[in-house]
């Protein structure tokens, strides 16, 4: 691991203290959770966006055949735009 140094506000610093006695754990170790958290938000996993997606494709039927080639007229009936 590498050292590092941060400053947290008192606020900070005092709520973290619960969580971390109530779970026996560090507050480094729950700053580094949450650090875990942030940057798998700000990375995710493209091959699971993926599998997601594919679930989908095909989930959902229409009787309109020409919803994909020509979706501003739908959007235009549904939502009033014009």
């Amino acid at each position: 691991m590498i050292r590092t140094q941060i400053q947290l506000t008192e606020a900070q610093a005092k709520r973290l203290r619960e969580p971390s006695a109530a779970s026996r754990q560090s507050v480094a170790a729950l700053i580094r959770r949450a650090v875990d958290q942030f940057l798998a938000s700000a990375n995710p996993d493209r091959s699971a966006l993926y599998r997601q997606a594919q679930r989908v494709v095909g989930k959902y039927e229409s009787d309109s055949v020409d919803i994909s080639v020509h979706p501003d007229r739908y959007l235009e009936k549904d939502f009033g735009t014009h």
